[in-house]
């Protein structure tokens, strides 16, 4: 199996000609790195005016292996090949690596690219990717594979350590200013934050910037030298280098994300391109991706998958908005113990609920499961703002916080059948969609009683998030060990033996009067398991799905949001030539906003029947699409998605079935309506679906351009609410049970 790595980007505070003197000093020899003995020069060449330098090297490098695999492979030494290509004209180094030793058993490769800093020309930055492949290696390929990631590892963190120490040298040396070369400019590899925002919106940016590279003269061409060097080699150095998609800098995730291992930011920078790939919206927080990542071990495919069904999730119940368009009921308000009580001393966000005293079947029964389950899911988008608002308060990432949970007064009637039944569907949301954001679940004063609630909701309790219980029984939370370890004295509550007041209040028993006795855990889904707004189509191959809309004012707005959820589809939309035709031959029904519209079974056709008003586009398995269409003129407008095949199924597992499973809602805005929206600023979505609303009238075209439906960017995710971690989330029967 192929092993990769992809580093984030490594940036150093100094300008490139300074940052190339100390990569020199790294030969023939370097102390800093025990394991590389030395090396010699195979080939090099210099161009006429010395802007561009290819040297060949071989390297020695020590074996760290066992002695047993030494004896078995009959080497203490193992040789890599390193070719650097310098180009002084554009102030970039591209250094390739290859083992010699080997080489039909082992394949091992690594690119390094030193480059100007896209938004800063006098720093320097260092991107990094590798490849291990242990084809065969007299049946110890396993211990190979290790023993090879782990030297690469160790070398890997003394990279900029190593480069940064030669500077310093160099600058005692009173080296401090290498001028550059004559006329170089400096290409950076990168894009900057600016063209990074500018290629979301402008997706030929790219283009834009190859067609005015064409523009500029051409470099000077030069013969092949007497070397064995082969002629596209000084091409490639000659050449300036592809742009590429923005990458993480280390001073950013430092920041923001704080310590990764060598895995973690590899299988993050392979995540991100992946979303990228696949998710036409826009791109979820680092974060978030973060977090994806860790709650399945680093797995990328599994990681992706879980993604992949949130960002369907999230569109679809419009989570992102929830703190905007949702208001608790009075019920939650006075009743619902719980709520935001300082920080504990790792700057975590703390939320406290007093379980114990909770009337959860009274509020079951007051707001239903579905109140239940919008109170969880604001709790936790609260909670990202709290968390962000703790990084800014503490210089440094804050990404989860701490549950204290009291469980005083917990017995039997907690485990109401249906309350139980509304605390597992709750987990289920919370599991699947809020993962890695619960730092530390503190479960104070447990009864006996608790190790029941624990046996029937640990099952369903990520392995993960159970690590992160602690359970204290009585007032063992006051000893040494308890919660003054976490917590800071002076935050501690009041009814806990702190003297810290706190607004959480004990619960209460709800009044009956506040009962409602319909769609309250017995039988029927809650509207949150499946939204009024969207509604269903399985795409068969042959037989497109259609909608046909009838839009009676010119320049009114059609919008759609779909999701794709098995399958791929071909969306289209279209114009009917013979709108009254169209009309008589099909079943009218009731449209958005009152409008009129069709569906029919049988394909309309491109050309003869309808004019292409949006370019066809292939929409991908979990993808998310949402556009606008401004009508020019009065209609019959067909929204129409086709089965397609074009893309090709991953290994292992092939699509058997002809037919695509979609989700979507659409909307007709008249031109009135959308003046109104513009002008005030309003949408009957969300401000980011405005803005492209307005973008599209500018230019008086349609947009295909696929959004996140999110006012926050789906900025982060979480985990910890009160109510699944406190009452579905417990912990071990015992305080001894729980590993801290």
């Amino acid at each position: 199996m192929v092993q990769e790595y992809q580093s984030p980007v490594r940036v150093y505070e100094h300008p490139f000609e300074l940052v190339m003197a100390a990569y020199e000093k790294r030969f023939p020899t370097c102390p800093m790195i025990p394991a590389f003995l030395g090396s010699e020069t195979v080939h090099e060449y210099k161009s006429d005016d010395g802007a561009i330098h290819i040297i060949e090297r071989k390297c020695k490098l020590n074996v760290d292996a066992p002695y047993l695999v030494k004896k078995i492979a009959g080497v203490d030494y193992v040789y890599f090949i390193q070719r650097n290509s310098l180009n002084r004209r554009d102030r970039t180094l591209k250094i390739e690596a290859w083992n010699d030793s080997f080489a039909s058993r082992v394949e091992i490769k690594e690119h390094c690219y030193y480059s100007v800093h896209q938004e800063n020309p006098s720093w320097t930055v260092f991107e990094q990717d590798a490849s291990l492949d242990v084809k065969n290696f007299f049946g110890f390929e396993s211990a190979v594979e290790k023993l090879a990631i782990k030297a690469y590892t160790n070398n890997l963190k003394k990279g900029k350590e190593i480069i940064l120490h030669y500077i310093k040298e160099l600058i005692s040396q009173g080296v401090t200013h290498i001028p550059p070369f004559e006329s170089s400019k400096g290409r950076p590899r990168l894009l900057s934050t600016v063209e990074k925002q500018s290629s979301i919106e402008r997706p030929d940016l790219e283009e834009t910037i190859e067609s005015e590279a064409e523009d500029q003269p051409e470099e000077p061409t030069f013969q092949p030298p007497a070397t064995e060097i082969h002629p596209e080699t000084i091409q490639e150095a000659v050449e300036p280098p592809p742009l590429q998609e923005y990458k993480l800098e280390d001073s950013f995730i430092e920041r923001y994300l704080g310590h990764l291992s060598l895995i973690e930011e590899s299988t993050l920078m392979k995540l991100r391109r992946k979303v990228a790939a696949t998710h036409q919206g826009k791109m979820p927080d680092d974060a978030v991706m973060l977090r994806f990542l860790r709650a399945r071990d680093c797995n990328l495919e599994k990681a992706f998958e879980m993604l992949r069904n949130t960002l369907h999730w999230r569109r679809q119940h419009h989570v992102d908005t929830i703190l905007q368009t949702w208001s608790p009921p009075p019920e939650l308000i006075e009743y619902y113990p719980g709520g935001w009580h300082k920080y504990d001393k790792d700057s975590r966000p703390i939320y406290l609920i007093r379980l114990g005293t909770m009337d959860i079947k009274g509020l079951l029964r007051s707001v239903g499961e579905e109140g239940f389950v919008k109170q969880v899911v604001s709790i936790n988008e609260e909670g990202l703002k709290k968390c962000e608002e703790a990084t800014r308060i503490f210089g440094k990432p804050v990404t989860s916080w701490t549950c204290l949970c009291d469980l005083e007064g917990l017995s039997m009637r907690h485990l109401w059948r249906p309350g139980v039944r509304a605390m597992l569907n709750i987990i289920e949301v919370v599991e699947a969609n809020y993962p890695e954001t619960i730092g530390r679940l503190l479960l104070v004063r447990a009864p006996r009683v608790f190790g029941v609630v624990w046996t029937l909701l640990s099952p369903f309790i990520d392995e993960n998030s159970r690590k992160k219980f602690l359970i204290y029984s009585g007032n063992d939370y006051q000893g040494p060990g308890g919660l003054a370890d976490y917590i800071p004295a002076e935050y501690i509550p009041g009814f806990l033996g702190g003297d810290c007041e706190c607004d959480v209040v004990e619960g209460k028993t709800v009044p009956k009067a506040f009962h409602r006795f319909h769609n309250i855990g017995e039988g029927g889904e809650s509207s949150w398991l499946g939204s009024d707004l969207y509604q269903t189509a399985q795409v068969l191959k042959g037989s497109p799905h259609e909608v046909m809309i009838t839009v009676s004012e010119a320049e009114s707005v059609i919008t759609w949001d779909f999701d794709v959820i098995d399958g791929d589809t071909m969306f289209t939309v279209l114009r009917h030539k013979r709108p009254r035709e169209a009309s008589l031959n099909n079943v009218t029904t009731s449209g958005c906003l009152g409008e009129s519209m069709t569906s029919r079974l049988s394909g309309i056709r491109p050309g003869i029947d309808a004019v292409v008003v949006e370019r066809p586009i292939l929409c991908t398995q979990g993808e998310s699409v949402q556009g606008t269409h401004i009508c020019t003129q009065p209609g019959v407008f067909i929204l129409q998605w086709k089965y397609s095949s074009q893309t090709t199924p991953s290994r292992g597992a092939p699509r058997i079935m002809h037919k695509t499973k979609v989700m979507f809602y659409y909307e007709i805005l008249p031109s009135r309506e959308f003046r109104k929206y513009s002008m005030f600023g309003i949408s009957s979505n969300n401000s980011d679906f405005n803005e492209n609303l307005l973008a599209s009238s500018k230019t008086n075209r349609g947009s295909m351009s696929s959004l996140e439906s999110s006012q926050s960017a789906f900025s982060q995710l979480s985990i910890g609410t009160a109510t699944t971690l406190s009452s579905g989330a417990s912990a071990a029967t015992n305080t001894s049970s729980v590993s801290r």
